[in-house]
């Protein structure tokens, strides 16, 4: 017998999806919260392995974020903000933070893989989720590349600092920034594919490793750099006024999109209810803490003006403060595994929200089938690595920086409009983590997650235009047609 108020078995009435109606109803179809849960780990011809407790799922958070603003994007956000760009760190770790409440209520709530894309299907419609599934696209296999491009960077200064050569432009660079082709960064992609088609579990245990070495060598920076902080560099603090901030922390959130990371590991974590917004919170304060630490020594330690057009900062920082190649090599090291990090769990998480999405039939089911020895989805995992290469081989910085943030920024702002209406439809639901003061603390998320897209320049919106209609011509030429609800209706 059903409690006073309770759901009925397959879900609240109105996320059933309809027997029948128009394109509107179709489109705002709903998939069951029951549903996405008991089809959890369920693939093509095999299923994915629990095997994740909230240590490493707090490591995969903290290694697709923790080394992506500090150690690549730094060089382009400090340009716009000067030595405020601390005060733009904080900013998006704010923004970061309400979409993080909601993302832990929700990843307690429904532990399934996909992540927004998930959330946005049980609570908006498919048509939205679509919309949100294509922005994490845009997410995580651009900022693969984005990320892969600075690792290039790193690897010319190890080089340089222990063997005397560098990779030449031409094949360290990608084309509009003298280069014909980034070698490195297609080579770290190809790397980190080599460990996920390993496995989850051996994945995690590598990057849990990669992360303890990056934390080390950003605590070495610290150490070193701040003896060579002077106060006359923080003296034009804010050089462009609050737009340069704003916009510099824009660029920067960019920096804090892994700590969503653990959400896509919902359907390969043991405990997810009681871990996954634990680990999305913990992650989400290590971060921001040792990305304000750094900024304000990195600041402190070399004019902003003089941080234009560098992708390997702080190794320069730590070359100009002690006079010596052996500290920049030390940096050097740990951002080449920093980086490498940030490339495996981001790259691991866009396997995981294609998975999710080709088991709802929205796109093809290649991506779905799981190998049946390493609990893997193998033909996933190729296909994205080598989609992520070449487009880390072959575009600027700056162009996927920004583009990635504005994905980033559109999911977020829907995941918080999904608590809020989870928290209508579903007031009973079990949920291990609630967001305090809903629904204040979504709707500032929401709006903070408005304003920050605001503050990217009209190329960038152009670029994510372009990018939407794209997808909706797939949605509606593909997915439409061959999503499981269509086909369960008829």
């Amino acid at each position: 017998m059903l409690e006073h108020g309770a759901a009925p078995p397959g879900g609240d009435r109105n996320s059933r999806p309809p027997s029948s109606g128009g394109l509107g109803t179709r489109l705002m179809r709903r998939k069951p919260v029951e549903r996405l849960v008991a089809e959890g780990g369920q693939g093509e011809g095999g299923t994915l392995r629990r095997s994740m407790g909230m240590w490493q799922l707090t490591m995969i958070s903290i290694g697709a974020t923790l080394g992506t603003g500090i150690f690549v994007v730094l060089g382009e956000a400090v340009p716009d903000a000067g030595p405020a760009v601390i005060i733009s760190f904080v900013i998006a770790g704010i923004t970061a933070l309400f979409s993080a409440l909601s993302y832990a209520e929700l990843a307690g709530s429904i532990p399934v893989s996909g992540s927004s894309y998930s959330y946005a299907y049980a609570t908006l419609g498919e048509l939205v989720a679509w919309v949100c599934g294509w922005c994490l696209i845009l997410e995580y296999g651009v900022s693969v590349a984005a990320v892969a491009v600075g690792w290039g960077q790193y690897l010319n200064e190890l080089l340089d600092g222990t063997l005397g050569f560098t990779i030449p432009d031409a094949l360290s660079a990608p084309p509009g920034d003298g280069g014909i082709f980034n070698l490195p960064a297609l080579l770290v992609v190809v790397l980190a594919m080599v460990f996920l088609l390993g496995g989850a579990k051996e994945s995690a245990r590598a990057n849990t490793i990669m992360v303890a070495v990056k934390i080390l060598a950003l605590l070495l920076f610290c150490g070193v750099a701040v003896q060579g902080v002077k106060s006359g560099n923080y003296a034009d603090f804010m050089p462009m006024g609050m737009a340069g901030v704003s916009a510099a922390g824009a660029t920067l959130f960019f920096s804090y999109i892994g700590f969503d990371a653990a959400s896509t590991a919902g359907e390969e974590a043991k405990n997810p209810q009681r871990d996954l917004p634990r680990a999305i919170m913990l992650s989400l304060v290590i971060v921001t803490a040792l990305y304000c630490l750094v900024a304000a020594i990195a600041v402190g330690a070399l004019p902003w003006k003089q941080f234009e057009g560098s992708e390997a900062a702080l190794a320069g920082i730590m070359k100009e403060v002690t006079g010596q190649n052996i500290w920049a090599v030390l940096l050097a090291v740990g951002a080449v595994v920093a980086i490498a990090s940030v490339v495996l769990t981001v790259l691991y998480g866009q396997t995981r929200i294609l998975f999710a999405m080709s088991r709802d039939g929205l796109v093809p089911k290649v991506f779905s089938k799981v190998h049946p020895k390493s609990g893997a989805p193998r033909a996933n995992t190729v296909i994205v690595s080598l989609f992520c290469g070449v487009l880390a081989a072959a575009v600027p910085l700056g162009q996927l920086a920004d583009a990635t943030s504005i994905g980033t920024l559109f999911a977020f702002g829907l995941v918080n409009v999904a608590v809020i209406v989870l928290r209508r439809t579903r007031p009973d639901m079990p949920r291990s983590f609630r967001t305090p003061l809903s629904p204040l603390f979504p709707v500032i998320g929401f709006v903070l997650c408005v304003y920050m897209m605001g503050s990217l320049d009209t190329v960038t919106w152009v670029v994510f235009g372009v990018w939407m209609a794209v997808g909706l011509v797939v949605y509606f030429g593909y997915g439409m047609r061959r999503s499981r609800l269509a086909t369960a209706e008829k």
